[in-house]
C-alpha cells in the first residue's frame, strides 16, 4: 500500500509539475543536470540505489563526475548500463577475489603452482632488506573486471564522447595536486581514482603515479558545474568522523584521516548541490564489500527522500532518458599483440604466458585467463592492455608491462608429519640470475630431519625450456624387510621390520614444454645416490658399525607427463589430474655392483567432482611396474601412512603405518568423500585399495580381489599455513588403526 501510494504521488506530481510548465518549457532552453558521485569504498553501492530512482523517473543526466568507488559506479552508468543492470552485475562478483588480487589455481602453470602451495609467506628481499608492498592489491583484478565491462567504449578516448558525458578524480601522488582525466583509458583512469591507499597501489599512466582521487577531492561538485551544468544531483557516502569503537581496520583509520578535511568541504560543497542525496551508511564501512545488497537498498531510500524535488526536475525535461542494456562480448578477434615495458622478459615469454598468438578468434575469457597467468608470475607490477579496432572486426592487443624492480624474495614455511616430523623452511628465489626469463631457488628445511630443494629454469613459453633439479631428502623409519633385502634373503626368517636411516641425493637436468598452463610434458636424464642404513637389525642381529644396504649412484634417463586441472590442490572440487613417470635405468656404481639395466614405469590420475558447494568426491587410480632386471629393489614401490611429495617410489596408504606394504608392481584405487562444514573446515571419510607385490602383472594377480585395503575418517582446516589435518586410520587385514597428523603445506 505504502509503494502504491507513492507511485500515485509520484505521478500526480509529475502531471501538476508538467501542466504549469508546459506553457513556457517550449521557450525556455532545457537546463543541463548534472550527477556527482563521491568515493567512499563498498558504501559507494548506495550510488547504485540513487541510479535505479533517477532511471524510474526518466530523468536525462547530461554529465557525470565521480571519485573513487563514484568513478566506478559513474562511468559504467556514462556508457549506458541502467541502475537496474549495474544492480545485478555487481551482486554476482566475489569481492574478496576482485581486491586481493586472488586468482583460480589453473591461472599459474605448474611451476608457479608448486611455488605457491609450499610457502606460507613470500616476502620481497632486496639489498639484504625485507620490503613491504605499497598495497595489498595491484588492482590487476579490478582494472580486468573494469575494463571487461567496458568494452563497449573501448575505443572511445574523449571521454565527453560517452552517452552521458564523464570525468574521474585522482590524486598525483608526488605533488599531491588532484587530477581530472577526461581523455584516455577509461578503465585505467578509473582504477586509479579508486587505488584506495594501503589496499590498492598506485597506479602509473603516462609516467605519472596517482592514487585514490578522494584524498583530494571526493566530491568534485564545482569542476562539474564549470562544465555548464545548471543543476546538479549529489550523492554523499562520505562519513562523519568515527570513534575508536568504530575504527577497526587500517583502511577505516586512513579514511578518518582525510575525512577532517572532507567534512569541513562538505558544509560548502552540499550549499552548491541543488538536491543533495544522503544515504544513511552508518553501519558500514569502506570494505562492506559482502553487504552490498543492503546498500542498493539505502540508496534507495535516500533518493526516495528527494521524490518531490527529483520530480520537479524531470518535469522540466521534455524528453525522457532511456538507459540502453549493454551486452559484455563473450569472444574478441584478435589480430596483432604488441607489448612494451618488457626489458627483463621476451616477447615470447608474455605471449606464452597468455596462450595467444594473434590472428585467432579467442574468448574473453580464455584472454582474462591469460592476463592472469602473467599477473600470477608475479614478475610484473601492472599489466595493463587496450583494443584498438580494425576494419575487419578485429582488434588489435596492446600490452603495457610494468615489471617488477624486486627480484629476490624470502619464503617461509612450517611442516609437522609423522615420517619428516618438525621442519621449518626458507627458501631464497631470485629471478633473472643470469638470463631474462630465468629464477633460481633454494629451499632450506632445519628441523628433525634436514633436507634442501634447489631449482633452476629458464622459462622459454612455447619454446623449449630448460631446468636444473637438486635434492637432498632424508627419514629414519621402521620399514619392511622386503624393501631391504632379496625375497630369498634367509634373514627374512627371522626379521620383519628394520630401523634404518635413508639418504637420497638426486640431480636432475632436463627439457620441458607446456601444451597449456595444465600440461606438462618433461625429459631428461637423472643421477641419484641413494644410501640406507641401520644401526641395529632386531633379533640378535646387532652390529658396532652402522650397516649399509645401498650406498650407490644410480643413473637413468627419464620422462614425465603431468596433466593438473584441480580448482584445489588439497580440497578440489572438480578437475582432473594424471602424472605418467618413466625411469630407464641404465648404469650405477657403489655397494650395488651386480647392476644390470632396468626401468620403472608408473602413473597416477585423479578426477574430482562435486554435487554442491559443501559435498565433493575424489576418485584416484594408479599403477606401477618394474621391466628388465628385478635384482634391485631399493627403488621399489613402498606404501603406507599418509602424506605428499614423497620421494622416489613411497606412496600412502591409509590403515599401514610408513613403507610396510613394499613390491615391484602394484594397483592401487582411492576414493575421498569431502563435506566442508563450514568454510575451510572438511570432513572427510575415504578408503583405498591394492593389490602390491612382486611380479603381480606376470599373471592375473593384479586383478584378483585386493589383498589390502583401508579406510580413514579425519578432519582438515585450511589455513595460511597449508592444511591441518587429523586422520584416524584403520585396516581391516591387519585389525589395526593408525592417526596420522599433518601440520602446513608439504615440502
Amino acid at each position: 500500500m505504502k509503494i502504491l501510494k507513492t507511485h500515485i504521488r509520484v505521478i500526480l506530481l509529475t502531471f501538476c509539475c508538467v501542466c504549469s510548465l508546459s506553457f513556457y518549457a517550449q521557450d525556455e532552453p532545457r537546463k543541463k543536470v548534472g550527477l556527482v558521485l563521491s568515493g567512499g569504498g563498498a558504501k559507494g553501492f548506495a550510488h547504485i540505489g540513487t541510479l535505479k530512482v533517477i532511471d524510474s523517473l526518466g530523468i536525462k543526466i547530461d554529465h557525470i563526475a565521480g571519485t573513487s568507488m563514484g568513478a566506478i559506479i559513474g562511468s559504467l552508468y556514462a556508457s549506458g548500463y541502467s541502475g537496474k543492470q549495474l544492480d545485478s552485475l555487481f551482486r554476482t562478483i566475489d569481492f574478496d577475489v576482485l581486491i586481493n588480487d586472488k586468482f583460480p589455481r589453473n591461472s599459474k602453470s605448474l611451476i608457479e603452482r608448486n611455488n605457491s602451495e609450499r610457502y606460507a609467506i613470500s616476502l620481497p628481499f632486496d639489498g639484504f632488506k625485507i620490503k613491504l608492498p605499497s598495497g595489498i592489491s595491484r588492482g590487476q583484478n579490478v582494472y580486468g573486471l573494469l575494463y571487461k565491462l567496458l568494452l563497449a567504449s573501448k575505443d572511445v578516448k574523449d571521454f565527453n564522447k560517452l552517452p552521458i558525458p564523464f570525468f574521474c578524480v585522482a590524486t598525483n601522488i608526488e605533488t599531491g595536486a588532484p587530477v581530472y582525466f577526461e581523455q584516455g583509458n577509461l578503465a585505467e583512469s578509473v582504477t586509479a581514482s579508486g587505488a584506495f591507499p594501503s589496499l590498492f597501489q598506485p597506479v602509473e599512466i603516462d609516467g605519472n603515479i596517482y592514487i585514490d582521487g578522494g584524498v583530494t577531492n571526493n566530491y568534485p561538485i564545482e569542476e562539474l558545474k564549470e562544465r555548464g551544468i545548471d543543476i546538479v544531483i549529489g550523492v554523499d557516502v562520505q562519513d562523519g568522523l568515527k570513534d575508536r569503537e568504530q575504527l577497526t581496520s587500517a583502511p577505516e583509520i586512513l579514511l578518518q584521516i582525510n575525512n577532517y578535511r572532507t567534512i569541513n568541504d562538505m558544509r560548502r560543497k552540499k550549499k552548491l548541490t541543488d538536491i543533495y542525496i544522503k544515504p544513511d551508511i552508518t553501519n558500514f564501512s569502506v570494505i562492506s564489500f559482502d553487504e552490498a545488497r543492503d546498500i542498493v537498498k539505502v540508496g534507495v531510500q535516500a533518493a526516495n527522500k528527494q521524490l518531490d524535488a527529483l520530480v520537479a526536475l524531470r518535469a522540466t525535461q521534455s524528453t525522457s532518458s532511456n538507459p540502453i542494456s549493454l551486452k559484455i562480448p563473450d569472444s574478441i578477434k584478435v589480430g596483432y599483440v604488441s607489448v612494451s615495458g618488457n626489458d627483463r622478459y621476451t616477447r615470447s615469454y608474455v605471449l606464452g604466458k597468455l596462450k595467444i598468438r594473434g590472428s585467432e578468434k579467442v574468448s574473453y575469457d580464455k584472454l582474462d585467463k591469460g592476463i592472469k597467468s602473467l599477473v600470477a608470475t608475479n614478475n610484473f607490477d601492472a599489466i595493463r592492455y587496450d583494443f584498438i579496432s580494425k576494419e575487419n572486426d578485429s582488434v588489435d592487443i596492446k600490452i603495457r608491462v610494468k615489471e617488477a624492480q624486486t627480484s629476490t624474495f624470502l619464503k617461509l614455511g612450517l611442516h609437522y608429519d609423522e615420517l619428516y616430523r618438525t621442519a621449518v623452511l626458507a627458501n631464497l628465489t631470485k629471478k633473472r640470475l643470469f638470463f631474462k626469463n630465468d629464477f633460481a631457488s633454494l629451499d632450506i628445511i632445519l628441523g628433525d630431519n634436514i633436507r634442501y630443494n634447489f631449482d633452476y629454469f629458464i622459462d622459454k613459453g612455447f619454446y623449449l625450456s630448460v631446468g636444473l633439479k637438486s635434492r637432498f631428502n632424508q627419514f629414519d623409519r621402521s620399514v619392511n624387510a622386503n624393501l631391504l633385502f632379496a625375497p630369498d634373503n634367509p634373514i627374512l626368517a627371522n626379521i620383519n621390520k628394520v630401523e634404518v636411516e635413508q639418504q637420497d641425493q638426486t640431480n636432475q637436468i632436463y627439457l620441458q614444454t607446456l601444451l597449456a598452463k595444465e600440461y606438462e610434458i618433461k625429459a631428461g636424464i637423472e643421477h641419484k645416490n641413494l644410501k640406507i642404513t641401520t644401526e641395529n637389525l632386531s633379533n640378535g642381529l646387532n652390529q658396532e658399525e652402522a650397516f649399509t644396504f645401498d650406498d650407490s649412484n644410480y643413473f637413468s634417463l627419464f620422462g614425465n607427463l603431468k596433466i593438473d586441472t584441480y580448482d584445489n590442490k588439497h580440497f578440489p572440487n572438480n578437475g582432473f589430474v594424471f602424472n605418467g613417470d618413466a625411469h630407464w635405468y641404465i648404469g650405477a656404481n657403489g655397494l650395488n655392483s651386480d647392476f644390470d639395466g632396468f626401468s620403472i614405469l608408473k602413473a597416477d590420475m585423479g578426477y574430482a567432482f562435486s554435487l554442491s558447494d559443501k559435498l565433493s568426491f575424489k576418485i584416484e587410480a594408479s599403477g606401477g611396474f618394474q621391466l628388465g632386471d628385478r635384482s634391485t629393489n631399493f627403488l621399489d614401490f613402498a606404501f603406507g601412512g599418509y602424506g605428499e611429495n614423497f620421494i622416489n617410489n613411497i606412496n600412502s596408504f591409509y590403515g599401514y603405518d610408513y613403507l610396510s606394504i613394499v613390491g615391484n608392481s602394484f594397483v592401487k584405487g582411492d576414493f575421498t568423500i569431502d563435506y566442508e562444514i563450514f568454510e575451510k573446515n572438511h570432513i572427510l571419510l575415504a578408503g583405498n585399495y591394492a593389490n602390491i607385490g612382486n611380479n603381480i602383472f606376470d599373471d592375473t594377480t593384479w586383478i584378483s580381489t585386493p589383498d589390502y585395503t583401508g579406510y580413514a575418517l579425519g578432519y582438515s582446516l585450511e589455513t595460511f599455513l597449508g592444511p591441518i589435518e587429523a586422520k584416524y586410520t584403520f585396516s581391516p587385514e591387519t585389525k589395526e588403526s593408525h592417526w596420522f597428523f599433518n601440520v602446513g603445506f608439504w615440502f
